[in-house]
């Protein structure tokens, strides 16, 4: 991160939905033969509601990723997408929502390429020098295809968990189709797309290289990415979870055309988009590796190169079952899983404390709780679950939260004290676990 200071925004604090506090409650009770689990989940499981969404008076909500005052495209749907499940049953949890499918809305509208955005037409930005188009809503302009992924895919499940549709407009359909366009547009980047990001503060993970162009690529069907979801700027631009969460969505949004807006046509234009990157993703996106057979890559450039390693951060490798690409126990996700989680990749670390992935956007030997909380959500077993839990419990460094990163050898040295995210990832975890029997007490030892 660049060192300045940020500006602050005032976040007045809402009253908890209902629903939420019921939750609350009951796992209070689930969970009090474990009292320092029972402590993380309450005060993981409120903190976006708590801490970072806004109400604004157009009947839309803004919320911050936390200890910056921006809201993330893909940050924000991962905030709150652990309440969809409960929105259906309170009318001030579908409020705060719904609202935020319309900021989403509002902001693709505004500008489609960039990560995150303001509250208002502030002018503050990440860094004040990026050459690249700004405007004074943008508080950061990297494009990530996965900011324009996660917006559908909160906008999908609220609509299936609630069946409200009250959101899905004309200007939600607009939304659905510019992100259409800019994929036709980035399948061809270097001859096509207006695209271009440049950051002069001597951090290579920072900026693209070829004049903000990016690095060269084949055409393969698979939408470029300038960067990461974790705001790191690609190696090889064919990100592979990134273009498999977009076959996922694309399926979202053939749905949401068919079922709410009669249309045909967009539904096979989008099923043709669709076919495409799933094709280059086979053909393009599978590497054979000499230990773990057929895996797919993080990254290619379509030349025959590859980026393997896995990244903290959603979508990666590991969480290809949560973005609902294939199921955990695809032969080629199994492969995948193993390397993920093995020296061969490398941003796994082990220490005295814990073992997991970390990220190339934190100090080496720093492992994400996000990213032990998604190789929870996808384990296969109960115990492997359970050892992970065990793992972030013990890694809180006693203050009660999820945090970015941590010493592998240290949890008492870590990275961001408030991160909504990774405290709803974590809480996502949990309630599952605790759904599913394995947390209780005659199951625990």
């Amino acid at each position: 991160m660049d060192s300045f200071q940020l500006p602050s925004i005032h976040i007045p604090k809402i009253p908890l939905p209902e629903v939420i506090q019921q939750v609350l409650g009951e796992a209070e009770q689930a969970l009090s033969h474990r009292p320092k689990l029972s402590r993380l989940f309450r005060n993981c499981f409120p903190n976006t509601l708590e801490t970072t969404v806004k109400l604004m008076d157009d009947g839309t909500t803004f919320v911050i990723t936390g200890d910056i005052p921006a809201s993330w495209l893909r940050d924000s749907v991962e905030q709150v997408i652990h309440y969809v499940p409960f929105a259906k049953e309170d009318a001030d949890l579908r409020r705060i929502i719904s609202g935020l499918i319309k900021k989403h809305v509002e902001y693709i509208h505004l500008d489609p390429y960039a990560n995150a955005f303001n509250e208002s037409a502030s002018d503050w930005h990440w860094n004040t020098a990026d050459v690249t188009e700004m405007s004074p809503w943008v508080w950061e302009r990297k494009f990530e295809i996965d900011s324009l992924c996660f917006p559908m895919r909160l906008a999908y499940r609220y609509w299936q968990e609630t069946g409200d549709t009250a959101v899905y407009n004309a200007e939600f359909k607009s939304a659905m189709r510019i992100i259409y366009d800019l994929f036709r547009t980035e399948q061809h980047h270097e001859a096509r797309s207006p695209y271009r990001f440049m950051r002069h503060n001597g951090i290579s993970e920072d900026t693209l290289a070829n004049e903000g162009l990016g690095m060269p690529v084949n055409y393969t069907g698979m939408v470029w990415s300038g960067f990461r979801s974790s705001d790191d700027a690609c190696d090889f631009h064919y990100n592979i979870p990134g273009n498999m969460f977009a076959v996922v969505v694309l399926r979202y949004m053939q749905e949401m055309a068919e079922r709410i807006y009669r249309d045909n046509h967009f539904v096979q234009e989008l099923k043709q988009l669709e076919a495409e990157i799933d094709r280059g993703i086979s053909l393009y996106g599978i590497y054979r590796h000499p230990e773990f057979g057929p895996i797919y890559a993080y990254e290619t450039d379509g030349y025959g190169n590859y980026c393997l390693m896995d990244d903290a951060g959603t979508p990666g490798l590991l969480s290809i079952p949560y973005l609902g690409y294939c199921t955990a126990d695809d032969r080629i996700y199994q492969n995948t899983r193993r390397f993920a989680l093995s020296k061969e990749n490398p941003f796994y670390y082990e220490g005295s404390h814990a073992r997991g992935i970390g990220s190339p956007h934190t100090p080496d030997r720093f492992i994400w709780h996000m990213a032990l909380s998604m190789q929870g959500i996808t384990a296969g077993s109960a115990e492997e679950k359970l050892t992970l839990i065990q793992m972030l419990e013990a890694t809180d460094a006693d203050t009660g939260y999820m945090h970015e990163g941590f010493h592998a050898d240290d949890p008492h040295n870590y990275t961001r004290s408030w991160f909504a995210w990774s405290n709803s990832l974590f809480s996502q975890f949990i309630y599952q676990a605790w759904q599913d029997g394995i947390l209780d007490e005659e199951g625990t030892s």
